[in-house]
């Protein structure tokens, strides 16, 4: 979702940047980075590290409640393309799923002016273990009742990569703010502007795990 369905990533580094500095600590954009893709659980920790005097629980809700607030206030900024090619596959019969380590209230908001394009919902707090692990995605298939040979994952983050990959999924990566070079993603696209079923079709054809080298 992240970075991949919306650019909200910069809500993130504000709130964690304002967090960190409310406990007397600096946060640069190259640790902001470091947290693209992660977990919550993982990010809370990394973010006590850098002196936030809280408990991971107390820092994961309060930087969700800060992201929800900036979303209603600013909206949910869609990347470019990601509209058009929900809607070109909800049209097609392709059935759409998302999978984020961003918190379900968050992912609802953010879905919910997109008419219904994604069947099911995996969030951060849905699975135990987080991306990288491939939990969330072999989650996603199961309750779409689906091989994850079968499936197509489109991530934005090394992190993301990482999971959809090791859940045995045809990845697609487009990266946002992290090089997604050497991650192990099928194939890389620079935007999902003019991509359509059939662009997503042939990558899966091409990159089929247990079928193709």
């Amino acid at each position: 979702m992240d970075g991949t369905l919306v650019d909200t990533e910069p809500y993130w580094m504000e709130a964690e940047t304002a967090l960190v500095e409310r406990f007397g600590g600096t946060w640069s954009h190259e640790q902001a980075l470091t947290l693209v893709g992660q977990g919550l659980e993982t990010s809370g920790l990394i973010l006590q590290n850098a002196g936030v005097r809280m408990t991971v629980p107390d820092i994961i809700d309060h930087l969700t409640g800060e992201v929800t607030r900036l979303l209603a206030e600013r909206g949910s900024p869609l990347r470019p393309g990601a509209r058009e090619l929900l809607l070109a596959l909800n049209e097609a019969g392709v059935r759409c799923a998302l999978v984020t380590m961003s918190m379900r209230r968050m992912a609802e908001q953010v879905v919910a002016p997109l008419d219904g394009a994604f069947e099911i919902i995996v969030a951060g707090d849905d699975v135990t273990r987080p991306k990288p692990f491939p939990d969330a995605y072999l989650q996603a298939c199961a309750e779409l009742g689906i091989e994850p040979a079968d499936a197509v994952a489109i991530e934005d983050s090394p992190t993301g990569v990482r999971a959809a990959v090791g859940a045995g999924v045809t990845t697609i990566g487009v990266p946002l703010m992290v090089s997604l070079v050497g991650t192990g993603a099928h194939t890389l696209w620079t935007t999902l502007a003019e991509r359509g079923p059939a662009d997503i079709a042939a990558v899966h054809a091409a990159h089929r795990p247990g079928e193709h080298t």
